[in-house]
């Protein structure tokens, strides 16, 4: 069972797809945002963006929090779940859920501002590509843009050079990665 961890909806149950999506454990998510956090304070107002949404959990999981939520997914049936899910918890206001490809609707995004941007890729998008996804949104972030990147443990993961990594996580077969914009390496 998906369920989001904290904020207004807290304890709620989340559809998943039937197939074809990981959703982030609820441990993932909880640790993503207590970092989340501790490295900007409350999420009220911030402007995040969820890119391969899968379920939603995570985009939903930040506006349960007080996040602004931009969701990106391609595949119907997920797209569908993340839909229910949003209208299921009153969600519509804050959370915009936009369909396609990550790698094609970047371009489109480059208009908005983001502080926060989740990348959760399917684990066989090369990195290399990945990279160039989040080259692609530089217009869009701000300047101290908090970037998070999900893959597998057993998949290398560096930043691009403007983006200063700030720690890592394991969760059993996936990592998590922690960037901002403009910063020096800190913990890792």
């Amino acid at each position: 069972m998906t369920r989001v961890v904290g904020g207004r909806a807290g304890g709620r149950r989340l559809a998943v797809p039937p197939s074809g999506t990981r959703p982030t454990s609820d441990m993932a998510r909880e640790g993503v945002f207590s970092t989340l956090t501790s490295l900007l304070g409350d999420l009220d107002g911030v402007a995040f963006l969820d890119l391969y949404a899968g379920s939603g959990a995570v985009g939903i999981e930040a506006w349960s929090r007080g996040a602004t939520v931009t969701v990106v997914e391609s595949a119907a049936k997920a797209l569908a779940t993340i839909r229910a899910n949003v209208a299921e918890l009153g969600a519509a206001r804050g959370v915009t859920v936009v369909p396609g490809k990550a790698e094609a609707l970047v371009h489109d995004l480059a208009s908005s501002k983001f502080d926060v941007v989740f990348a959760d890729p399917p684990y066989e998008l090369a990195a290399a590509k990945l990279r160039e996804v989040l080259e692609a949104l530089r217009p869009a972030l701000t300047p101290e843009a908090v970037l998070v990147v999900e893959r597998a443990s057993r998949e290398p993961w560096s930043w691009p050079s403007w983006v200063g990594a700030i720690r890592e996580r394991r969760y059993g077969d996936a990592t998590i990665w922690y960037g901002r914009v403009g910063a020096a390496a800190k913990d890792s």
